[in-house]
């Protein structure tokens, strides 16, 4: 059984930063394109940040230079680092697996973590 749990959300100030994990169990990580997502209340799920299974990586426009994913195989564990923070920023962040290229498209996923709660203070 494949399983996504996050960690590392938290409460900072503006400007701030902040690591998000992403342990995956049941698979290793190497075979999954790997993607952030984060959501307003209210709101839709927006991708965030995307890293294939070589590497590549695909960020949202509203991010771009903001923040970073990697992943670390040995881990089986998918980061993402979040600098500058800023008060819209303030979501919950979800980590989600897919089988194959999926880009920023959350349908395209098949699993995903219950997510990690971001709150941005200015």
């Amino acid at each position: 059984q494949v399983q996504l749990v996050e960690s590392g959300g938290g409460s900072v100030q503006a400007g701030g930063s902040l690591r998000l994990s992403c342990t995956v169990s049941g698979v290793t990580i190497s075979k999954f394109f790997m993607g952030w997502f984060r959501q307003y209340p209210g709101k839709e799920r927006e991708g965030v940040a995307h890293i294939s299974t070589g590497g590549t990586t695909l960020y949202a426009d509203s991010v771009k230079g903001q923040f970073t994913i990697s992943q670390d195989n040995a881990k089986n564990t998918v980061y993402l680092q979040m600098n500058s923070l800023k008060p819209e920023d303030t979501a919950m962040y979800y980590c989600a697996a897919a089988w194959g290229w999926a880009g920023l498209n959350s349908a395209a996923y098949t699993y995903w973590g219950q997510g990690t709660q971001v709150t941005v203070s200015s």
